[in-house]
């Protein structure tokens, strides 16, 4: 294991965060579970707001990766 210079824990011990960036992923690579019109919000059918609420929500979990491994 390495350790930081200016922190007590090691790196190994951080590396569960990297399995954040994967809920995305997994999120969208799911078609079936999206592929539907209904509920509609806004009058954009589902298929479409899910995927622009995960711009938002994928740009989110990148901040807290980004800021727990600096």
């Amino acid at each position: 294991m390495i350790d930081h210079p200016d922190t007590d824990e090691p790196q190994a011990g951080r590396s569960w965060l990297w399995v954040i960036l994967l809920i995305p992923y997994i999120a969208l690579l799911w078609l079936p579970f999206y592929n539907d019109s209904r509920p509609s919000f806004a009058g954009f059918p589902f298929f479409y707001w899910y995927q622009f609420l995960w711009v938002p929500l994928t740009s989110l979990l990148l901040y807290v990766v980004y800021r727990s491994t600096k």
